[in-house]
């Protein structure tokens, strides 16, 4: 038998559009330095520093992103996750309004839907892509970091949302370091600190005190689902450093969960918090309570009344001394969480942080850290 000519293997078209595209970035890359950083998943992930194309896998990743670029937020970001117009329509408004050429960035579906485009991500030639850490387990089963890392793109994991205690300086730092804005994340994770001691120094300082029972309600009117809550970290977490007891910290395991309102009207809560936002593009025309930046707070005001006389909470004494609360509920998923810890306290302990003024420390973020103006409308009581 003779010598078969060799076969040619051909590499898919979009594989060879991405490598042209990343022939075409060697000189800009070459300049770059390579970092080692370590993410909350604990991978140690090589990084091209200061990344110059930025994928956020979350578009509420914005939060963060824009305040290590103030002066341009969306000058390293080629493409970002379509939650933020979903979930947070208001802030996603105002950034449009703010920076026009945001709103033709491509979009991306969620990894943990099985919706991000592994495709589409590699031919916008990004340095780095960020996803949240919920997202690790259905990234893994579809191999997305190993078909990124194929073409020399590296993925890094952050979390804001389900172990935000554990994680936010760790992500803030991480993604410092991955932009070359490391003195910003480093400041901005000073101002937290310092905000989040003005809460916790003064407890401490206050010694033995009566810590209310406290029932987080999760985006009620959201479905007709009752009662989503949380278990002891993320909101659950905030009522703790408050100085409160969370409820689902005692029956749910996990960052989130479900309370059964007859539960509810057993254990009797002194204070129940409400989360909402602007779900109108999820759930139109809900009985969910609508905050966020220049809320009709009248309208939110008349639906936290409404929920308020669920079965399940009507007769709690909560209800009846009026300590009915309702909070964005959007601070669940940003490194500012320390504003509605100090929004909480008040709430919680109402003549020990009678000065503290969670309203103008979160003013006073926007004008230190973030690009677009402050707008009132986060939080609001129940009118007895």
């Amino acid at each position: 038998m003779g010598l078969q000519p060799a076969r040619r293997i051909r590499a898919p078209a979009w594989l060879a559009v991405a490598l042209l595209g990343w022939l075409a970035l060697m000189p800009e890359r070459a300049a770059a330095e390579t970092i080692t950083v370590t993410d909350v998943a604990g991978r140690q992930v090589a990084v091209s520093a200061p990344v110059r194309r930025v994928i956020l896998g979350e578009g509420r990743q914005i939060h963060v992103t824009a305040a290590l670029d103030r002066e341009d937020p969306f000058g390293r970001i080629v493409g970002w996750g379509e939650d933020f117009e979903k979930s947070d329509p208001d802030t996603h408004a105002a950034y449009l309004a703010r920076f026009p050429q945001a709103a033709s960035l491509p979009r991306f579906g969620s990894p943990g839907r099985g919706a991000f485009d592994i495709e589409k991500a590699i031919s916008l030639q990004p340095d780095l892509v960020v996803l949240g850490a919920e997202t690790q387990r259905p990234a893994e089963e579809i191999r997305l970091v190993e078909r990124l890392a194929a073409v020399g793109i590296p993925v890094v994991y952050v979390d804001f949302r389900h172990a935000p205690s554990r994680n936010t300086e760790p992500s803030l730092r991480l993604l410092g370091q991955a932009f070359g804005r490391t003195e910003v994340a480093e400041a901005l994770i000073a101002f937290r600190t310092s905000e989040t001691a003005r809460v916790t120094t003064r407890l401490v300082a206050a010694g033995q005190l009566a810590r209310p029972l406290v029932m987080l309600d999760r985006i009620p009117g959201y479905s007709d689902e009752c009662c989503l809550s949380f278990g002891n970290e993320n909101f659950g977490a905030m009522v703790a450093a408050a100085g409160g007891i969370n409820l689902g910290s005692e029956l749910l395991s996990g960052t989130f969960g479900t309370i059964n309102p007859e539960t509810i009207i057993v254990r009797d809560p002194d204070v129940v918090i409400v989360t909402g936002g602007n779900w109108e593009a999820l759930a139109p025309n809900g009985a969910w309570v609508g905050l966020g930046p220049g809320a009709d707070l009248g309208k939110a005001q008349a639906k936290l009344a409404a929920l308020a006389m669920r079965p399940a909470f009507r007769s709690t004494k909560a209800v009846r001394s009026g300590r009915v609360h309702a909070i964005w509920h959007q601070f669940y998923t940003s490194p500012y969480q320390f504003v509605a810890l100090q929004r909480i306290a008040r709430w919680l302990h109402p003549d020990l942080f009678a000065d503290l003024d969670p309203e103008e420390t979160l003013r006073r973020l926007h004008e230190r850290f973030l690009p677009i103006a402050y707008r009132p409308g986060y939080w609001i009581d129940l009118r007895r």
